[in-house]
């Protein structure tokens, strides 16, 4: 049933059925006496040719995406990012939001039964995710692929062969990454891209991974593209919505991949038609960056791995603020921080009030200000101790665009941080990539140190197994199975 090598190409499967038409024994004379190769070819002449097949986006994706191996080194490289997404759910249990979310299923299962199905499974496991803010992101999409992608995954192939599983997580990340890459970055200014961009992949994911062909993938991602939705309206109050976003995406993109099995049909042009998503979502499109061109690796190689629990935005400036914290004058304080970056940044994340832990994840002023302060960036930086004790520096913090970063945005996400003493004096740091990032990445032992803070703070009760079995996953080992894992996990603290 699983199934990770490609299908025949649309092409292959035109070619083999004309072969078939006429040489076949369906075209003997003494079955149809009325048919012979003349009428065959004048049939042929009538018939859609292998490009006009595959003239929709979805179906070029579909093609290019299908068609292209997994190499071992790919595997690898999936499997740290699936732990990260992994470790990202369970961390995600220990969290307001979390319980809420696991409140929400426990008083669903009282009705429905105590068994979660896929589809729900898929949308806790993604909603949990991008909770802590400290899941992975493709800049040049600004698409988290993780979040929708291995929740999908994970709640379809617990059990199964890990192999299989991974070269799927492959795919779907290649799927909502190539989407939001060609949405433009008008789309970003409303539109949320992990929400709207994120059912393509976890689609295209789940596709894979029951062996759909092109045109069932289509159907697919026809169906998960209707579902498209997400918007930044929630950022005026702080409210959970961002959550959600990543549930549905993943959820989404795995009902639409498991009716295609079954026929359910999509639209091939939901895309591009006239009644599409570009159309209705994107006001200056860039088509040509939906498929990958000759030489392209995986856009999983391209993703960045968050080394601090934030908006992804502030992370270039944070570490512009860790280094000039070991930089400060003994002695002197503090007269006022500038924050130089570029404009998707300042829409996001130029917030001087920070009144809960969540608006501090999405402010440039208090990242900075807690980073200067404190040296270090952790959960602690985001509770009420450290938003009271970073509110005066905040206040002096003032961010703007430079044209430097603005002209490099979204291939680069850079920053620069001036620091002007008390005496006049002016330090300053800047940074074109952030840690992380694929100039910049974290390594294997980093990320594993991640992912094991993640599963304390998540309180599993046995972190490097569940380590062990991820990244056992590209030798064939079976995929975790992370359902039982979907209660509270410790009483309310008081």
């Amino acid at each position: 049933m699983f199934n990770e090598f490609a299908p025949m190409t649309v092409k292959t499967r035109f070619r083999n059925t004309v072969n078939k038409c006429l040489t076949g024994p369906v075209v003997s004379a003494s079955r149809f006496p009325d048919v012979n190769s003349q009428s065959i070819v004048g049939l042929m002449n009538q018939m859609p040719s292998p490009v006009e097949l595959t003239s929709s986006l979805s179906t070029q994706l579909s093609v290019a995406i299908l068609a292209r191996p997994v190499s071992d080194h790919d595997l690898q490289a999936a499997a740290l990012f699936t732990l990260d997404a992994v470790a990202n759910i369970v961390a995600g249990r220990n969290s307001v939001p979390g319980r809420k979310l696991l409140a929400w299923q426990k008083s669903m299962s009282e009705s429905s039964g105590p068994a979660i199905d896929k589809a729900r499974l898929s949308f806790l496991y993604g909603s949990l995710c991008h909770i802590l803010e400290v899941d992975d992101l493709h800049r040049a999409s600004v698409v988290h692929p993780g979040c929708v992608v291995v929740p999908a995954v994970f709640a379809m192939a617990a059990g199964l062969n890990g192999k299989s599983a991974l070269s799927a997580i492959v795919r779907g990340f290649e799927a909502c990454c190539r989407v939001g890459m060609s949405v433009g970055p008008e789309h970003y200014r409303v539109w949320h891209n992990t929400a709207t961009c994120g059912p393509f992949g976890s689609a295209m994911a789940v596709a894979g991974l029951l062996g759909l062909d092109e045109a069932a993938c289509v159907n697919a991602l026809g169906n998960a593209g209707s579902q498209s939705a997400g918007l930044w309206q929630f950022l005026d109050t702080g409210a959970e919505t961002k959550h959600l976003h990543a549930g549905r995406g993943a959820e989404a993109g795995l009902v639409a991949a498991t009716l295609a099995e079954h026929g359910f049909t999509g639209a091939p042009r939901i895309l591009e038609g006239d009644r599409g998503f570009y159309k209705a979502t994107c006001p200056n499109p860039d088509q040509t960056l939906l498929l990958p061109g000759a030489g392209d690796q995986w856009q999983l190689h391209e993703t960045s791995i968050k080394p601090w629990p934030s908006c992804r935005h502030t992370h270039p400036a944070i570490e512009c603020g860790l280094a000039l914290h070991q930089q400060l004058p003994k002695g002197l304080k503090i007269r006022s921080v500038r924050v130089f970056a570029y404009q998707a940044a300042l829409d996001l994340c130029d917030r001087i009030k920070v009144e809960t832990a969540y608006a501090g994840k999405f402010s440039l002023q208090h990242c900075v200000a807690t980073a200067l302060i404190r040296g270090v960036v952790v959960f602690d930086n985001f509770e009420a101790e450290a938003r009271d004790e970073a509110d005066g520096l905040r206040t002096r913090t003032a961010v703007s665009t430079v044209e430097q970063f603005q002209s490099a945005y979204p291939l680069h996400w850079g920053s620069r941080v001036e620091v002007e003493m008390e005496d006049g004096s002016v330090i300053s740091h800047e940074v074109a990539d952030a840690r992380g990032d694929p100039e910049l990445p974290l390594t294997r032992e980093d990320m594993v140190a991640k992912a094991r803070g993640l599963l304390v703070h998540g309180r599993h009760p046995a972190p490097d197994e569940l380590i062990d079995q991820v990244l056992a996953m590209p030798q064939s080992g079976e995929v975790p199975d992370l359902s039982g894992l979907m209660v509270d996990p410790a009483p309310d603290p008081e």
